[in-house]
């Protein structure tokens, strides 16, 4: 039996640049909202209100390296 919710792992390990997501300019998801406030918040900056789900994972990526929260 198929596990059809499995997903297959990128044999090069390969992250998708968030310029490439096909849903890159929709609102960012409320989870990405929460995190982005409270690393902006420890970063002591402002969080623009019109950014777009890639936008959001940028400045996120940016913030972890900035607070100390990097991956």
């Amino acid at each position: 039996m198929t596990d059809r919710n499995r997903r297959t792992p990128d044999p090069q390990g390969a992250i998708k640049d968030p310029q490439e997501w096909v849903t890159g300019d929709e609102p960012p998801t409320a989870a990405q909202e929460s995190y982005l406030h409270t690393l902006a918040r420890e970063a002591g900056e402002e969080v623009p209100d019109d950014l777009t789900k890639a936008e959001a994972s940028r400045r996120i990526d940016e913030l972890q390296e900035e607070t100390g929260r990097g991956r």
